[in-house]
């Protein structure tokens, strides 16, 4: 092998493979920036992980965090320094990466120290608030930048049943597309030939309004779906047929409508932990609704009830018997990765919440696919 990648592997394996061979000046630097991180991890010893005699944990290193970002920033691509400053904030809970001054004045944001930011505010004072103010601003304005996008794409008009002229994977009519190639049928074959499409058109017709009442669950672990649902809410603020409310809810439940043109300024203000009431949240967003086959309500929730469950089934029954639409997400997010109870979530699903995950692209195209009914 060359010598690169024997360095390679001697960054991978760490300290216990430094027989491999001496490492150049830039790798050196490499693997000391890794161990500053990854030698604290308590794991190695459980493993017995040889150390080479090199003291691991908080005390050995005269790095201090904002060297170690320097470093990293020196000397690894931006891929790579996201990840590491992730791994420093949730994993071993480095939190002065966002609490502190120096480091907050010269880093650059990135959604996991977005994240950083939301759960840790609270220990924060006035002047580092201002500062970690930044990050908020750079990400989300990123997010809305990607998400208006799709939130519009969705709203330009919903389907018709009528045919088009214009052809758009989105607004491909199966159905019809079938019964009118019938006859390009193969049996020999099996196979269905289209030479024919057929597609639906858009309309960009008046409608009636409708409320989208988002409810979302503010406990620790539903960081990003807080973040995306902010950013949601944001986007589908002031279109044509929809009024937005945004709840957030623990075991209190803060009404944040008047926040939602302002994503910032929202998140700034969301409280992330403590215990969960679903079911209290859901009877305030019924207490919401005007007119109940207009309306949508978005619990976006793990499910892990603190309140009492049976009281949050039959208040989700008897909104979907009054005929609201419910959706159940257990998560909202660029990659819709659920983790949730289980047994609520088919309690709910058993009385007619549709539940499930979605992206925030998803959420909007559901949305306008009601409205334009």
């Amino acid at each position: 092998m060359t010598d690169p990648e024997l360095e390679r592997w001697r960054l991978v394996l760490g300290e216990p493979a430094s027989a491999v061979g001496a490492l150049g000046a830039d790798a050196a630097a490499r693997d000391a920036a890794l161990e500053w991180l990854y030698g604290r991890d308590g794991e190695l010893d459980q493993r017995d992980v040889r150390r080479g005699g090199k003291a691991g944990g908080d005390g050995a290193s005269v790095l201090t965090t904002v060297d170690w970002l320097n470093d990293i920033n020196r000397l690894f691509p931006q891929e790579t320094i996201e990840r590491l400053q992730r791994d420093a904030v949730e994993r071993y809970e480095i939190n002065d990466i966002v609490t502190d001054a120096a480091v907050l004045e010269t880093i650059e944001p990135n959604p996991a120290l977005l994240r950083a930011v939301l759960q840790t505010k609270h220990l924060m004072n006035p002047d580092i608030l201002r500062l970690a103010r930044r990050i908020v601003e750079a990400v989300v304005r990123d997010l809305m930048a990607k998400m208006a996008t799709e939130v519009r794409a969705s709203f330009t008009g919903t389907r018709a049943r009528r045919p088009s002229r214009w052809k758009q994977a989105r607004d491909f009519d199966m159905t019809r597309t079938l019964r009118g190639n019938l006859g390009h049928y193969r049996p020999d074959e099996g196979r269905l030939y289209i030479e024919t499409p057929h597609f639906f058109s858009r309309t960009r017709k008046q409608v009636e309004q409708w409320q989208v009442i988002l409810l979302v669950d503010q406990s620790g672990s539903m960081v990003d779906s807080v973040i995306h649902s902010a950013v949601t809410a944001a986007c589908l603020w002031g279109l044509p047929g929809v009024r937005t409310h945004l709840v957030a809810f623990d075991t209190d439940v803060v009404d944040l409508t008047s926040e939602v043109d302002d994503p910032v300024e929202l998140l700034m203000k969301v409280q992330l932990g403590g215990g969960t009431d679903i079911g209290r949240a859901v009877r305030y967003g019924a207490g919401l609704i005007e007119q109940p086959r207009r309306a949508i309500v978005v619990l976006i929730s793990d499910f892990y009830e603190g309140g009492s469950t049976s009281m949050l089934i039959r208040s989700v029954r008897e909104m979907v018997e009054q005929g609201t639409k419910v959706l159940g997400l257990a998560a909202l997010d660029e990659q819709a990765n659920p983790s949730y109870d289980r047994d609520t979530a088919q309690r709910l699903a058993d009385v007619g919440a549709s539940v499930g995950a979605m992206t925030p692209g998803q959420l909007a195209a559901f949305v306008a696919e009601q409205v334009g009914r």
